[in-house]
């Protein structure tokens, strides 16, 4: 895929002799794929930005599982209890 990009921004480069739009077409083509390789995760370049941001999403993931949990553990307690209740006196 990257080598298909080097060689259409090659392409490009050489329509530019015919038309100066091209070598712009060219340039961005090549800032595009610059920028995307630089925050592309799993590649080889990795930042250390991206570091952060994983932590980032996983702190956001935790606190809106224990968000969860605190709300489903409050909203059910009453009924646990009852079903409990219920099955000890079946037991007992």
């Amino acid at each position: 895929m990257f080598v298909l990009l080097l060689v259409l921004a090659a392409v490009l480069f050489g329509f530019g002799f015919l038309n100066p739009l091209w070598w712009v077409a060219a340039a961005v083509l090549v800032y595009g794929v610059t920028r995307l390789g630089r925050y592309r995760v799993g590649g080889r370049r990795r930042s250390a930005s991206s570091d952060l941001g994983d932590y980032r999403d996983y702190q956001e993931r935790r606190d809106r599982q224990e968000r969860w949990d605190r709300r489903y553990n409050r909203q059910n307690r009453a009924r646990w209890r009852r079903e409990d209740r219920r099955g000890h006196e079946r037991r007992g």
